[in-house]
């Protein structure tokens, strides 16, 4: 499936670009993490620390297990923090 990914904040200074549109077989999104991981070491740097990070599938925040099932975007940022 073509999913586009989106970089936030520091991940996308990170990978270098805001954000790409990826093939992908995976099931959910830390598959997902894995294979983008896997690309190069920019990527790699990124994904790291996946406690550093959070995502949404379609504008709805979830959890790395998510599903990924007729996603048509994934995102990652930073935990965000209010004051």
């Amino acid at each position: 499936m073509m999913i586009d990914v989106l970089y936030f904040a520091w991940l996308r200074e990170r990978i270098g670009v805001p954000r790409e549109r990826v093939e992908t077989s995976a099931a959910t999104v830390r598959d997902l993490v894995a294979e983008l991981a896997a690309r190069d070491d920019w990527h790699a740097a990124a994904f790291a620390d996946l406690t550093a990070v959070r995502c949404a599938v379609d504008q709805e925040l979830v959890d790395l297990d998510a599903a990924l099932t007729d996603a048509r975007e994934v995102a990652f940022f930073p935990p965000m923090t209010g004051g």
